[in-house]
């Protein structure tokens, strides 16, 4: 079974209408529906925003669901020149920019637990959604996607993010749930469809073109799990 998180409803709302013979259970307010679209088992979940929120819903869906894999998807925004709004950026790894224990000597991001400022992405699950986004006509990008729990809108925190982590997008779940994932060793891979620049003018953008977004993230898991069937 492949379990598919979303903070918001635009992101999930498109794949759980799809899900056939729906079974939904709640845990700790999160609803999870388990079920299959075009032929592949699936656990569909909206998060809500923020990286707690994030964390608890992975790590109840690998306890209670049994997922083989995760994959993140949503909207986040773009942290590089290169990387305009609508395009797509599957993550290579995802990290935690607002942890910070450096007034003990860690690097800025550092994790303990796990021992590492950034958390690689499954290659081939993230190679076989790179190729399904391809297949959507999509601009795609691969690269860091920094997570912390903050709507980025500042060129400041924008310049800092991409000097200090090298990340190209920024969001607000990928990296906890990635967190999750590593430390039960399940395989997982985080997608972003850019609804916005990281800027002053994010306000503006996020709501024109946050539904846009959340549709060609969308698409690309529908082309995923049909190529699975």
């Amino acid at each position: 079974m492949i379990g598919i998180i979303g903070a918001m409803d635009v992101e999930v709302c498109a794949l759980k209408n799809k899900i056939e013979d729906k079974r939904v259970s709640a845990f700790a307010g999160i609803e999870f529906e388990c079920g299959t679209i075009e032929g592949a088992p699936v656990c569909v979940a909206q998060c809500s925003s923020g990286k707690v929120n994030a964390a608890m819903c992975a790590q109840i869906m690998i306890d209670k669901f049994d997922v083989e894999s995760v994959i993140n998807i949503g909207v986040g925004c773009s942290l590089s020149k290169d990387v305009v709004i609508k395009n797509v950026v599957i993550a290579t790894d995802v990290c935690e920019y607002d942890i910070d224990i450096t007034a003990l000597g860690e690097e800025k991001g550092f994790i303990n637990g796990l021992g590492t400022v950034k958390i690689a992405t499954d290659k081939a699950l993230s190679d076989e959604l790179v190729k399904c986004a391809a297949e959507c006509s999509a601009t795609v990008h691969r690269g860091s996607i920094a997570t912390g729990d903050a709507f980025i809108a500042d060129s400041a925190l924008k310049r800092e993010l991409s000097e200090d982590f090298g990340a190209i997008c920024g969001e607000m779940e990928g990296g906890a749930i990635g967190h999750i994932c590593a430390a039960n060793k399940v395989p997982f891979a985080v997608v972003r469809s850019i609804s916005d620049g990281g800027n002053e003018d994010s306000q503006l953008d996020y709501p024109a073109f946050k539904m846009v977004a959340a549709e060609i993230s969308s698409s690309i898991l529908l082309r995923f799990l049909n190529n699975r069937k």
